[in-house]
C-alpha cells in the first residue's frame, strides 16, 4: 500500500531504524470476520508471543510494536501486547521526535504507535491496529500518556526531530 500524499516524505527518511521497519509493514490489514491474516500471526511467532496471541481479532498494536522493535534490534517491553506497558520502553522524552514511541489511553485500554509528526491538537501516529490495519492516523495529544525514545548504542539518528504537519483528516477516537 502506498503512503498517503501528506506522508510520502517518510519514504525518504534514513532513520530511525524502528521507523524504517514500521514503514515496511504499512498497509497490512487484519482479516475481517473469523479469518486471520497469516502475516500478523507470524509476528506473534517471530516475537515469541504465539502462545498468548492467536487471532488478529485480538488488539494487536502492542504486537506490531514488538515486532518492529525486535526487527530494529531493540528489546521489546515485558508483556508487549499490553499497549500501556510500552510506557516503560527506552527513555522518557518531553517533546517527541520522528520515530519515538507514543502511548495513549483509550476506552478499554491503551494504544501504542510511532510519532511521525503533529499538528496543534494531535499527533500523527504510524501504528498497527488503527482501523484494523497499519496506517497513519491523528490521535489527540490529550490522550497521550507517554513519549518514549529508544536507547541508542552509538548516536541518535540526526533526523529524529519534531515535525509539524497540517491538521488534515479526522481524529481517531478508538484504535481497535
Amino acid at each position: 500500500m502506498k503512503l498517503p500524499k501528506q506522508y510520502e516524505w517518510l519514504a525518504k527518511e534514513t532513520g530511525p531504524k524502528m521507523l524504517i521497519e514500521a514503514l515496511k509493514t504499512f498497509g497490512i490489514k487484519e482479516q475481517p470476520g473469523t479469518g486471520d491474516n497469516p502475516e500478523i500471526l507470524a509476528w506473534a511467532e517471530e516475537t515469541g508471543l504465539r502462545k498468548v496471541y492467536s487471532a488478529d481479532s485480538i488488539p494487536w498494536c502492542g504486537l506490531w510494536m514488538a515486532v518492529i522493535a525486535k526487527r530494529a534490534g531493540k528489546e521489546p517491553v515485558k508483556d508487549p501486547l499490553w499497549a500501556r506497558n510500552w510506557a516503560k520502553f527506552g527513555v522518557n522524552v518531553g517533546q517527541p521526535g520522528l520515530g519515538d514511541v507514543l502511548v495513549f489511553q483509550r476506552d478499554g485500554g491503551g494504544h501504542v504507535g510511532l510519532y511521525v509528526g503533529e499538528d496543534s491538537t494531535a499527533y500523527h501516529v504510524l501504528g498497527g491496529n488503527q482501523s484494523d490495519q497499519v496506517c497513519i492516523t491523528r490521535i489527540s495529544k490529550q490522550r497521550c500518556i507517554a513519549t518514549r525514545r529508544p536507547v541508542w548504542k552509538i548516536a541518535q539518528p540526526a533526523n529524529v526531530r519534531r515535525i509539524v504537519l497540517e491538521a488534515t483528516g479526522k481524529l481517531s477516537t478508538n484504535e481497535v
